[in-house]
């Protein structure tokens, strides 16, 4: 058990190394993000499963603080009001959660995070086709060489993995470094 143990870590570890050069994409996230936070604008982030785990996630690092006490930052993630859920799946379907939120919510310059390992999840391809046409900003945090999500996104970052796991892995220390550098531009302005 111990070398499947040692060769998962090993795969992973791979997976992290080749994806140092994602490193502009990155650069140019945080650079969207902060301009438009400096701006007044919203973060807004949504994706299924693990993916709205991490939307989440990033929500709360940017609402409460990743390392630094600081104001809050204004985010919001899609994929928390069951009751908005749960009616836009049931009356129109399940394609349209994010769509419809995005439409109400999102206003020009806003950010979208999108996240997907697929690149393909059909709702949240209605909610990035949504905020373009609102005027945000995309951002995809993405795998699976990005889908179809990849020629709507502004700043598609792919991890180069077809593995779910792996890409979520990657996923989690990209969204740790963008929360790290953003609150750190915040908290030096």
């Amino acid at each position: 058990m111990n070398d499947i143990i040692e060769k998962k870590i090993l795969e992973s570890a791979k997976i992290i190394q080749e994806s140092v050069s994602l490193s502009n994409k990155i650069q140019d996230a945080v650079l969207e993000i902060y301009n438009s936070l400096i701006d007044g604008n919203k973060i807004y982030l949504f994706g299924n499963g693990g993916s709205a785990a991490d939307a989440q996630h990033i929500a709360a690092e940017l609402i409460g603080r990743y390392k630094i006490e600081r104001e809050s930052i204004p985010a919001v993630s899609l994929t928390t009001d069951t009751s908005i859920l749960s009616s836009l799946s049931n009356d129109y379907s399940f394609e349209t959660i994010f769509s419809r939120q995005c439409e109400s919510l999102v206003e020009k310059n806003d950010i979208v995070i999108a996240i997907s390992t697929s690149g393909n999840s059909k709702n949240v391809i209605n909610g990035i086709i949504t905020a373009k046409k609102k005027g945000a900003k995309i951002i995809g945090l993405l795998g699976n060489n990005g889908g179809e999500m990849k020629n709507l996104i502004d700043i598609p970052i792919i991890v180069n993995s077809s593995s779910t796991d792996k890409i979520q892995e990657v996923h989690r220390i990209i969204y740790h470094i963008i929360c790290d550098l953003i609150e750190q531009k915040i908290s030096s302005n």
